[in-house]
């Protein structure tokens, strides 16, 4: 044990942790203690959040938590085993034709956490002889599930349509071919260009897998998601998604045609092997693809203060690059400026989240400014004037 601590203390990422502790300036980890809403109380200080991915302000929405108290009451804090055996209930059935419906898909299988989703559908749908064709930017999850593929792993350049052309024509016009992408790209706030994929893929003999995380909530009718907004929900294959986003809770799901969703319950390790997701967040997914529907001017708020805020930004000269959604990347390129601003702005009651490597390019680091509909432009307002004055106090901006 004490050969691999020794071996591990001396890791490249380990040393930049200590030095930016030691500068002050470490930039994670920071304790919350009170709900996730557009305000947060951090050290019995209270401070604007704008690092959160509750896009819907649901998070803490009384009808949401009185659907996960109800549950408890009624199923018990845990499911005791996998769906495969013991731990599928009546509601985990009821959520997964509701996801189904929702995202416009046959079937829906719900995983016990979106990255597991990812992990659990590409480690088995493909194989040898099969292909997996990624934008470089792809999510974290999306890498580490096709790693577990035995199919051949394949990049194209980040939204460039030319770059994944070069790719599919390369490959056998028989073969599987899986284009698998974020619908909303998680740092940088850039939307995949789906029907341009679809076009190739329909060229190419290709299939569409994508991950509606940050997409779901945000975009389409009712924010049923990009493939939705795109409306090429019937030509894409697969559609991933997550809870812990727009959907208040934790969790994911997995959403296709039934002979997709019959093989993933029955080989997905992810999904035979773990425990399912609780009553409680199964009930507060319920909730809030409910609450939804019914509460349009959520959508509507989100839209409202994401054009405000991105007008903002723009006249005040800040880098935030093709972004069109609640994700403003406000670029720094420079690690230790990204993690001092991050605590400038903190003690300035503004919580941001940092963007380093692997989460981007090095040249690429950022500051992460992020909407949810509970926002009020009074609150970006003040955001974007303690931002103004730390961006000009390390001359990011004029």
């Amino acid at each position: 044990m004490k050969q691999l601590s020794a071996k591990l203390g001396k890791a490249p990422l380990l040393e930049e942790e200590r030095q930016t502790k030691a500068l002050g300036i470490y930039p994670y980890f920071r304790p919350i203690s009170s709900d996730q809403d557009a305000e947060v109380t951090i050290n019995g200080k209270k401070v604007l959040m704008f690092g959160s991915n509750s896009y819907l302000g649901l998070t803490n929405h009384p009808k949401v938590k009185e659907a996960g108290i109800e549950a408890i009451r009624k199923y018990g804090t845990g499911c005791a085993g996998s769906p495969f055996l013991n731990g599928y209930m009546d509601i985990h059935v009821e959520l997964e034709e509701k996801l189904a419906a929702f995202v416009g898909k046959e079937k829906a299988i719900v995983y016990s956490t979106g990255f597991q989703s990812n992990l659990g559908a590409l480690s088995c749908i493909v194989g040898r002889g099969d292909y997996i064709i990624c934008d470089e930017r792809d999510h974290a999850s999306i890498v580490d599930g096709r790693r577990l593929s035995f199919a051949t792993q394949l990049k194209f350049k980040h939204n460039d349509m030319d770059s994944l052309e070069d790719v599919l024509k390369k490959l056998p016009v028989d073969a599987i071919k899986l284009i698998v992408v974020d619908g909303v790209f998680s740092m940088e706030g850039d939307i995949a260009p789906l029907p341009k994929i679809v076009e190739l893929a329909e060229k190419y003999n290709g299939s569409i897998y994508v991950d509606e995380a940050h997409s779901l909530g945000v975009l389409g009718k009712q924010g049923r998601g990009v493939c939705n907004h795109f409306g090429v929900t019937d030509k894409v294959d697969i559609i991933i998604g997550t809870f812990s986003k727009s959907l208040a809770t934790i969790g994911g799901f997995v959403a296709a045609d039934a002979t997709v969703m019959d093989f993933l319950r029955h080989h997905s390790r992810p999904y035979i092997f773990s425990a399912s997701i609780s009553p409680a967040a199964t009930a507060s997914v319920l909730k809030a693809l409910e609450i939804i529907q019914q509460e349009p001017e959520r959508l509507q708020n989100l839209w409202d203060m994401t054009n405000y805020s991105l007008k903002l930004f723009r006249d005040f000269g800040f880098e935030i690059g093709p972004t069109q959604t609640p994700i403003i990347p406000l670029y720094i390129r420079d690690l230790r400026k990204t993690f001092t601003i991050t605590r400038d702005l903190l003690e300035e009651g503004v919580f941001v989240s940092p963007v380093m490597p692997p989460a981007c390019p090095p040249e690429d680091t950022l500051i992460r400014f992020a909407l949810m509909a509970t926002h009020n432009k009074k609150q970006i307002d003040e955001a974007v004037d303690k931002i103004i004055k730390v961006f000009r106090r390390y001359d990011i901006i004029k």
